[in-house]
């Protein structure tokens, strides 16, 4: 009995830590931290004959992040764009971006705000979730209150967190997605 109460008190701290999964949403799954592993869910709003998700890598093999089934008769031979979504260096290997094949003509998507006009309408929670990290937001998955979503029918509403430089420091957000637009409305919540 003497140890069950040391016990108690230590997860008790564990648990104080963490925000729960407010009411009403759903843990975010741990996937969807990477965003390389969201693209094959979007769903452009436009018609495509092609497109494709890259990374500015030398070897054309391994610059590919996502594509969708290329016509036979489609050959891209374009020069990559200078800057991308997602940069995080400079050089090889740093950022992102889309090129789509539209009336026989490439298309790049090299900004955020390219990638969210891409994007359009918010099917599903991956296309939200990549909307979120453009504007520098992303799960905290080791904390279910900064990690979580909930889906209705005109707004996806997610709790993520969003990460400062220098002294390394958390914030928790309240990101709440307009489906039909796009458009984040964003809120600071208490920590």
């Amino acid at each position: 009995m003497k140890s069950f109460f040391p016990a108690l008190i230590f997860f008790s701290l564990l648990l104080s830590g963490q925000q729960a999964v407010p009411a009403g949403f759903r843990r975010i799954p741990e996937i969807m931290d990477n965003p390389e592993l969201l693209y094959p869910f979007i769903v452009p709003d436009k018609k495509y004959e092609y497109w494709s998700v890259m990374r500015n890598h030398p070897d054309p093999d391994k610059a590919v992040i996502y594509e969708s089934q290329m016509p036979d008769h489609l050959t891209l031979n374009d020069p990559a764009p200078e800057k991308g979504f997602f940069q995080h260096c400079t050089g090889e290997d740093c950022f992102s971006y889309l090129m789509a094949c539209e009336n026989g003509r490439t298309r790049y998507f090299a900004t955020e705000q390219q990638l969210r006009s891409f994007i359009g309408t918010v099917d599903n929670l991956p296309e939200a979730m990549l909307i979120a990290n453009t504007y520098g937001y992303v799960t905290d998955s080791s904390n279910p209150g900064r990690s979580s979503y909930k889906m209705e029918d005109r707004y996806i509403s997610l709790y993520l967190t969003s990460i400062k430089k220098g002294p390394q420091s958390t914030e928790s957000f309240l990101i709440r997605i307009n489906r039909k637009t796009g458009k984040a409305e964003v809120k600071k919540q208490p920590e």
